[in-house]
């Protein structure tokens, strides 16, 4: 699975600087220790931009529900750095109130990072409802954010059945047709992690059959290798028996 600096790393000719790759860290006294959350809580409602901001990431290290009902209400501050933190923060304290906020959000925002992690706090909510934007932010988004959608839909797993068996499809399409590698890779990834909660059925064959297609045909290296992977994962007899006989033949 390829994470943001794999990413930057193999797209070429694709603008994905932003203000927002270069955040500091927190302050000097937050890495020694965990920074006061009655002090945070009331500096998330502060004013000066700045405060706001140092606010939120402080929620990104810290776990209190208290928080929730601010840091929703920041991800449509003025700011982008603290839009981007709240989505953060929220993604490290989910709550299911603050599901239908980031789907609003990600609807609306203009900023790329913003939306990436806004998709990555629904991924971890673990909720329904993010079904339906996460596969539509993987089918129409930036790569950034398409990258961490296809992450994202791997929480269904914990969701429900249905879940996986929605999201299933929108992950065959970009692992077959995403132009770029690496949300290919991490599509292949969340594939095998949503067919270990699946039986034996239709839904479960077509995916493996999608596995097995990136493995043998697809250009890119890293693609077939987190295919191969997902299919040892999943230990389904039909991956593992192409596995075997590709590698007998020399051919991986």
């Amino acid at each position: 699975m390829y994470d943001d600096e794999d990413l930057i790393s193999l797209l070429e000719g694709e603008e994905l600087e932003s203000p927002l790759d270069h955040l500091e860290p927190l302050t000097a006294e937050v890495e020694a220790y965990k920074p006061n959350p009655d002090a945070m809580l009331a500096l998330l409602e502060d004013p000066q931009t700045q405060q706001r901001m140092l606010a939120a990431r402080a929620f990104c290290e810290l776990e209190d529900r208290r928080a929730t009902p601010h840091l929703i209400h920041l991800l449509s501050d003025t700011c982008p750095l603290v839009r981007v933190s709240a989505a953060y923060a929220i993604g490290r304290n989910p709550d299911s109130n603050a599901v239908l906020p980031l789907i609003e959000q990600l609807n609306v925002d203009w900023n790329g990072y913003v939306r990436k992690g806004i998709v990555w706090a629904l991924g971890n909510c673990r909720d329904r409802r993010s079904l339906v934007p996460l596969a539509e932010a993987l089918k129409t988004d930036i790569s950034a954010v398409r990258l961490w959608a296809a992450s994202s839909l791997a929480q269904m797993a914990g969701v429900s059945y249905e879940g996986v068996v929605g999201a299933i499809p929108p992950l065959i399409e970009a692992l077959v047709n995403d132009p770029v590698a690496a949300v290919r890779s991490n599509c292949a990834w969340a594939i095998g992690q949503l067919c270990r909660e699946l039986p034996s059925n239709v839904v479960y064959a077509t995916a493996i059959d999608a596995l097995i297609q990136a493995f043998a045909e697809d250009e890119d290296l890293g693609v077939r290798e987190d295919s191969k992977a997902s299919l040892l994962g999943v230990g389904d007899p039909r991956g593992l028996q192409l596995i075997e006989t590709l590698e007998q033949e020399g051919w991986f």
